[in-house]
C-alpha cells in the first residue's frame, strides 16, 4: 500500500521502540495486552519469542525491535503486546507484537502523510507506508501486512502448531 492509496483522515496506534515513534492503522489492531509470560517454541527465528494464550487460541508473539534489527526488547512496566490482524495468502492471522510502548490514537489527514524515505533509514522501505508529520516530530507508518514474509509467517505458524496440538491435544 502506498501513500497515494491514503484519500482520507485515518486513525493510527502510535507506539515506541527505543527512541523510534512507529504508528499501526488502527483497523489492523485487535486489542492491546499488558506483556505476559510467552511460552518459547523451540526452532524459531530469533524475532519469534514464542506464543501465548489469548481466550484459548494459540497467538505467536515477535518482538518487533529484533524483527527490525534493533536489540531485542527490555521488559518495563510499559512493555506490552499489540494483537494485530494480519493478511495472509487471502487469510486473516492473528499476531502479537511486543512493543516498548504504546503511546496514543491519532488522526493523521493525507497531507500529513509523506512518501518513506529512499535511504537513511534503518528500516527495509518495503515495511513503510509513509512518514507521518505531527507537529515537529515524524512518526513511521507501518503497513504490517508487509513486516512478515509469507515465508517467515508460514515457517513460524507450522513450528508453533505442530508441538502445541500434540501437547494440548
Amino acid at each position: 500500500m502506498s501513500v497515494e492509496s491514503i484519500t482520507e483522515t485515518s486513525q493510527y496506534l502510535t507506539f515506541k521502540l527505543h527512541e523510534e515513534v512507529f504508528a499501526l492503522d488502527i483497523s489492523k489492531v485487535r486489542e492491546v495486552l499488558d506483556f505476559t509470560s510467552v511460552a518459547k517454541v523451540p526452532r524459531t527465528p530469533d524475532f519469534m519469542l514464542g506464543v501465548i494464550n489469548l481466550r484459548g487460541s494459540v497467538v505467536p508473539v515477535v518482538d518487533v525491535r529484533l524483527k527490525f534489527g534493533m536489540t531485542g526488547t527490555q521488559r518495563s512496566v510499559n512493555t506490552c503486546i499489540i494483537i494485530v490482524e494480519i493478511e495472509i495468502d487471502g487469510e486473516s492471522t492473528i499476531l502479537g507484537a511486543l512493543v516498548d510502548s504504546v503511546q496514543e490514537v491519532l488522526d493523521l489527514d493525507p497531507n500529513q502523510i509523506e512518501p518513506p524515505p529512499r535511504i537513511g533509514t534503518r528500516l527495509d522501505t518495503r515495511f513503510i507506508k509513509g512518514m507521518g508529520k505531527r507537529e515537529s516530530e515524524f512518526l513511521i507508518i507501518l503497513d504490517i501486512d508487509e513486516v512478515f514474509s509469507v515465508r517467515e509467517l508460514a515457517s513460524v505458524g507450522q513450528t508453533c502448531e505442530e508441538p502445541l496440538l500434540a501437547a494440548t491435544g
